[in-house]
């Protein structure tokens, strides 16, 4: 053991953050597989149209192949929620929203997620809501009711504190989990300030760039 004197200890751990959810990142795991299995198919096409084909052909899939793909990549792989000690930041297909927590209005998840902060709406493309697996959840809560009447929903066996629960939808799950950082965070100082929204240009000018040369291929 070693004395203290006052000054930290680089030996020791760092103090946890007031908010067991600080820089938290949520992403949509069936969306991120579907677009990098979309990405794959595209190139195979992209390739085999490139080595097999004559003509302007190859030219046209060449093109062709970022007006495909940075859409892809934009709904699929950029989507995310990220909760910070500060601010919510939700990066959707072609914008940016950061939301200092002071500005936060409003969080719901009914068919779809939705923030609401500076008089408008954000839907929270990272947080898709399932319908089947709310039901899921609902009938799952139900049947536990009815076995014992007394006492609310019991979690599955194995389950850990902070682990998922499976008697809520996912979505609901992570909108509470941005209520609670957001009602924890909305006092600090550096917490304040107004809402920003950032277009995605290096989504949106590639694509549009190259969709202009894609067509002019076609017409000539």
């Amino acid at each position: 053991m070693t004395e203290s004197d006052g000054k930290p200890d680089p030996g020791r751990a760092a103090p946890k953050a007031e908010s067991s959810y600080a820089d938290q990142v949520f992403r949509s795991t069936p969306g991120m597989i579907s677009g990098v299995l979309l990405l794959l198919v595209a190139g195979w096409l992209v390739v085999d149209a490139m080595v097999s084909s004559t003509g302007k052909t190859p030219w046209v899939a060449l093109a062709a192949a970022p007006v495909f793909a940075f859409p892809v990549i934009a709904y699929t792989l950029r989507p995310s929620v990220q909760l910070g000690l500060d601010q919510l930041l939700v990066r959707n297909p072609l914008r940016t929203v950061v939301v200092p927590w002071a500005a936060l209005d409003g969080l719901r998840a009914g068919y779809s997620a939705e923030v609401t902060a500076g008089g408008r709406t954000f839907q929270m493309w990272a947080v898709p809501v399932s319908l089947r697996q709310r039901n899921k959840a609902n009938r799952r809560v139900a049947m536990d009711r009815v076995a014992d009447p007394r006492q609310g929903p019991k979690p599955r066996r194995g389950a850990v504190p902070g682990a998922p629960d499976p008697n809520r939808a996912w979505s609901d799950q992570v909108v509470d989990i941005i209520r609670e950082q957001a009602e924890r965070n909305a006092v600090r100082p550096t917490a304040k300030g107004e809402v920003v929204v950032r277009w995605c240009w290096w989504v949106i000018a590639p694509t549009l760039a190259a969709l202009a040369v894609l067509i002019v291929l076609i017409a000539v």
